[in-house]
């Protein structure tokens, strides 16, 4: 009479050991699945660092970016993150824009001063402003960080006219991080007059698993 017993002991035992590892594996394969596209995410996050510095080299060194043969050799180095030479195609996207500071001397290039030289009906005296824009990829991964170029003539170069950037709002830039040039009592800071500042933006699809959903990574070189 006490085997019976033993063995429904036993058997109760399994089938407990059974529920629990069932309710273990319900927390267990989800935490197993979201540190793989961690750490998948973690390598494309690194990618895009170096997309966006390699971009923001070539584009400083007046690359020409609008050329097709260039685009390539963009998608190429981004192959990893699948950039795509063909707009709107692919997971990943480098937007190139070049910024300068509007001075008196960038209000003369644009053809907005008075007589004396002195800054007349130039709007965005005194801010950035952008004046090359180009995307490689596809664009609705991600925005720049910095704005968009509106209301202004974007030629096949990428490049902004100045008597657009001098003069029309959507040519200003959201970016204030470098003070322009002054000098001070002998002391100089910031940029010279006409500095130009190169920025590449690298931003990519994240890799996602259910439960787990992906956003994008982003990185900036600023040159």
């Amino acid at each position: 009479m006490k085997k019976p017993t033993i063995q429904k002991r036993r058997t109760g035992e399994r089938g407990a050991s059974m529920i629990e590892f069932t309710f273990i594996t319900f927390t267990l394969v989800p935490l197993l699945i979201g540190i793989g596209v961690i750490g998948v995410n973690l390598v494309r996050t690194l990618q895009t660092e170096q997309l966006a510095r390699d971009a923001g080299h070539m584009f400083a060194r007046n690359a020409d970016f609008s050329a097709t043969g260039n685009q390539q050799i963009l998608a190429n180095i981004g192959s990893s993150l699948n950039l795509s030479a063909t707009p709107g195609s692919g997971s990943s996207v480098v937007i190139l824009s070049a910024l300068t500071y509007v001075d008196k001397s960038a209000c003369a290039t644009g053809g907005a001063v008075d007589s004396h030289g002195n800054p007349s009906g130039c709007t965005n005296f005194g801010k950035w402003v952008f004046t090359s824009r180009l995307t490689v990829g596809n664009s609705s991964v991600r925005s720049s960080a910095i704005g968009t170029p509106s209301g202004v003539t974007i030629n096949s170069d990428g490049s902004i006219a100045a008597s657009d950037y001098v003069t029309k709002a959507g040519a200003v830039a959201n970016f204030s991080a470098i003070n322009p040039y002054k000098n001070v009592s002998g002391t100089i800071t910031g940029l010279p007059s006409g500095q130009v500042l190169y920025i590449a933006e690298a931003a990519a699809q994240e890799y996602s698993l259910p439960p787990y959903t992906g956003g994008s990574t982003y990185a900036f070189g600023l040159f």
